[in-house]
Parts: structure tokens; C-alpha cells; sequence
């Protein structure tokens, strides 16, 4: 039975590992820049326009934010990276708390790298994909801002992105637009895929 993505609540924000959720059910991460539009991407998926909140703050947020969807899974956002601003202080913090989930995260199943399909991913975008890897996990590439971009530039944007953060030939990349849906629909049915849920039961003999 697919998902239904419209069931979807807000269940806490994670300051310190204590407060990491351990309840059985498999967890999907979205990971990406403070200013790359996670929460959009998060808001479109589940079809409410102001779930999960934009920061005041863009990168200052050391919060690990857990959606629960149609009571089975849950949509994990992880703090955003990368802004100018932040000092050495709040990275550390940033590192320890995202080094605290993956290495306690048993339940986390895969990891969205959320990227700006108009720029050639940051050092930043490439440390991030390099550090999903090296924790054991194949992130697939969220390009987001699609709408922004003409169709003519999307190819080109596509392979730089590829090439930018060393994706293999295997690597999957969704083009993505908060704002027209387009890739909704193929996220849907990546986290179906990647979760085992939308699998039918098994029936007894």
C-alpha cells in the first residue's frame, strides 16, 4: 500500500542526541544548504504550504526536525549547511550534531542531497556528498529550483551537477520545482521504493 504523504505531523526538533527518535519505524533525511530550499521541498511533498517552516535564521539552526507520514515512516530535516555567516562555533555544533545522528541513526534508511540546479555545486554541496557516502549511504540528488531555470539550461545544469560532485553513472538526480510540483511525484515513489512500504503484504497460503 503507497504512502499517503497528505498524513503528515510535526513530532519534535532534536537539539541533542537524547532526543533523537528510536520508535521502529524508517527514517528518510533531507539534507542540503541553508538557503537551497528544503523546507519548500518538504512543504510540496506533503502538500501543505507551511509545514515545515522557513529558518529566521538561515544557518543557525542546529535542529533536527521529525515529520511522521501516515503514521509509518518519517521525513527527517537535517540542519542546513554552508552559510557565510556562521561562526566556528555554531559549525562545531552543526558537525556534531549531524556526526551524532548518522553514526546513532540505525532506522535511517537513505538520504535526499538537496543541490541549486542554477549553480555548480559548492565545495560545501561536494564535502556534504562525500560525507553521506563515507557514512554508508548513496544519496540521490534533489535538483531543486527547477522553475527557475530554462528548459534549454536543464541538461547542461544536470551534468554539471554529475560531474561536480563526482555522482556515478548510477547516481540518480530529480529535478525538482516547489513552485509547478514537477518531481513531487518521483519523490513520492523514490521514498516508496527506498522504504519497502508501497510493497504489497504477503498473503498467508
Amino acid at each position: 500500500m503507497a504512502i499517503n504523504f497528505n498524513k503528515a505531523e510535526f513530532i519534535l526538533s532534536a537539539t541533542v542526541p537524547a532526543q533523537f527518535v528510536h520508535d521502529g519505524l524508517p527514517q528518510v533525511a533531507f539534507a542540503g544548504r541553508s538557503n537551497v530550499g528544503k523546507s519548500s521541498v518538504i512543504n510540496r511533498v506533503v502538500n501543505r504550504k507551511n509545514f515545515a517552516r522557513v529558518g529566521a535564521s538561515p544557518g543557525k539552526t542546529t535542529q533536527i526536525n521529525y515529520f511522521k507520514i501516515d503514521g509509518r515512516l518519517y521525513l527527517v530535516d537535517l540542519p542546513g549547511y554552508g552559510f557565510a555567516r556562521v561562526n566556528q562555533a555554531e559549525k562545531q555544533r552543526w558537525g556534531e550534531m549531524m556526526d551524532g545522528y548518522f553514526q546513532d541513526s540505525t532506522l535511517l534508511k537513505h538520504v535526499l542531497l538537496l543541490v541549486d540546479i542554477r549553480h555548480k555545486p559548492s565545495a560545501n554541496d561536494k564535502q556534504m556528498y562525500d560525507w553521506i557516502c563515507h557514512n554508508g549511504y548513496e544519496p540521490v540528488i534533489i535538483a531543486t529550483k527547477l522553475d527557475k531555470l530554462k528548459r534549454s539550461q536543464v541538461a547542461k545544469s544536470l551534468k554539471e551537477i554529475r560531474i561536480g560532485l563526482g555522482l556515478p553513472k548510477e547516481g540518480k538526480i530529480l529535478p525538482f520545482s516547489a513552485e509547478t510540483k514537477q518531481g513531487r511525484d518521483e519523490i513520492w515513489a523514490l521514498i516508496d521504493e527506498l522504504t519497502g512500504l508501497a510493497e504489497p503484504a504477503a498473503t498467508e497460503d
